[in-house]
């Protein structure tokens, strides 16, 4: 006998707006990655890779802690990191501190990159993204997200 009670089907606005935004998931980050590749020679995760990393302060971060901030496996990071440093991106650093781990560091070439493809990659998520929006919608739109974000961190705890 089942305990559940009966499932609340999504009613056809309720659907409209949950298929909107799985195709807003695919589209969007696929047109943005295709206007980054023309314009440099930078993937999607490269770049954000490199604002992290130019975030830091010290241009460095643990590979633990860049993975957590980009929700990656650790593993999937490592692979990622080895082709970034195979094109002087990135470099690691083994930790001198304590021996354990190792530092993911900006080089300058990395830098570069960055620097080069940042112009055109806000000039895009103003285009793709932004432009259109109200700044009310805008304000909506991020409490909206901020909500969710925090629904999804609860289940992941949960």
């Amino acid at each position: 006998m089942s305990t559940h009670s009966p499932t609340p089907w999504l009613d056809e606005a309720e659907m409209d707006l949950w298929r909107a935004w799985l195709r807003v998931q695919t589209e969007l980050p696929a047109a943005m990655g295709r206007a980054l590749h023309e314009d440099s020679d930078l993937s999607l995760q490269d770049f954000e890779t490199l604002v992290r990393l130019s975030e830091s302060g010290e241009g460095r971060l643990r590979v633990s802690v860049l993975a957590e901030q980009m929700h990656w496996e650790r593993s999937r990071l490592s692979h990622h990191l080895r082709r970034m440093g195979a094109r002087g991106l990135v470099e690691k650093v083994e930790c001198a501190e304590d021996g354990r781990g190792s530092f993911v560091v900006l080089t300058p070439a990395g830098r570069e990159a960055l620097d080069g493809a940042a112009p055109d990659h806000v000039r895009t998520v103003r285009q793709v993204f932004l432009d259109g929006m109200s700044e009310q919608e805008r304000e909506a739109l991020m409490q909206v997200l901020t909500r969710v974000l925090e629904r999804t961190a609860g289940h992941r705890a949960g």
